[in-house]
């Protein structure tokens, strides 16, 4: 933005739903990870397609699902997230000394929060597994410490993200399947298959920016690259692990965000060129 001429404020961290009401209502100008399917309810709630401009594809194949250690999964052959009805599978992963599986699971208001509580109960889990929530960050900075000192863990996680990064899938972890595909709402009758013919129980996300839409009206060049824009899922994730490893100030993230450009500096100022051609 700074590089089509405009002046950017610093960056805001608040709530999703805060996030599209302020943006729906111009008190805050574009959200760059518009989760879609994950955040159509949210998206819509707040204005829909009347408030919000959203052209492009900004990351593609972002995932989300289930997971344990591999340790554990090889010894019980536990490859399907049903298999924690069992209260003897389900005590493997116990904390707490409670008898029941302890997931570390989705902070409410996130979206993904939903989609376990709905299968929690479709899947029959209820009993067996408890659904661990509060700030991600922390509780999965827990998780990682008790897979370090050899115990069995199960958690909820998303690609990209730094976490896969540390517990690498078919490394030190595996993905679980679900029984059947179950979304809850409108989404029930989605099919959560992938191209692999695995069904982790989420459907595969793209993430878009997303702007106020009498902004992006207003103003073409801006507009043009929010719908240009692309960013990788490792490239993200890359840059996630260095937040988490300590160089997570505004400075740092701005630095990450230039290094991001020189190694793509071509990329960039072909972005900005034709931002620029659209104002015209």
């Amino acid at each position: 933005m700074q590089a089509l001429g405009y002046t950017v404020k610093g960056t805001k961290e608040v709530s999703y739903n805060v996030a599209y009401t302020s943006i729906a209502a111009g008190d805050a100008t574009y959200l760059a990870d518009n989760w879609n399917p994950s955040h159509k309810a949210k998206y819509e709630a707040a204005g829909g397609d009347e408030k919000f401009y959203h052209k492009g594809e900004y990351v593609t194949n972002a995932g989300q699902g289930y997971l344990i250690d591999k340790k554990t999964a090889d010894k019980y052959n536990i490859t399907n997230i049903a298999q924690l009805k069992d209260p003897e599978i389900a005590k493997l992963f116990d904390v707490n000394g409670d008898g029941t599986a302890d997931l570390t699971g989705c902070t409410p208001g996130w979206g993904c929060e939903a989609v376990i509580e709905h299968q929690l109960d479709t899947f029959g889990l209820r009993e067996t597994v408890t659904h661990n929530q509060g700030n991600y960050a922390a509780i999965i900075a827990d998780t990682i410490t008790r897979y370090n000192k050899g115990d069995s863990i199960v958690y909820y996680t998303w690609v990209p993200y730094w976490v896969s990064g540390v517990l690498v899938p078919g490394k030190d972890v595996v993905w679980l399947e679900v029984p059947f595909s179950s979304l809850p709402g409108e989404r029930k009758n989605v099919d959560t298959t992938q191209s692999n013919g695995k069904d982790y129980g989420f459907q595969m996300n793209t993430m878009r920016i997303v702007a106020n839409k009498k902004f992006a009206d207003a103003n073409p060049a801006a507009a043009k690259l929010f719908s240009l824009m692309k960013l990788s899922v490792n490239d993200i994730s890359a840059e996630n692990g260095m937040m988490a490893t300590g160089a997570n100030t505004p400075k740092d993230i701005n630095a990450h965000a230039d290094g991001w450009i020189k190694a793509h500096q071509k990329q960039f100022d072909t972005w900005i060129e034709a931002a620029k051609k659209a104002a015209m």
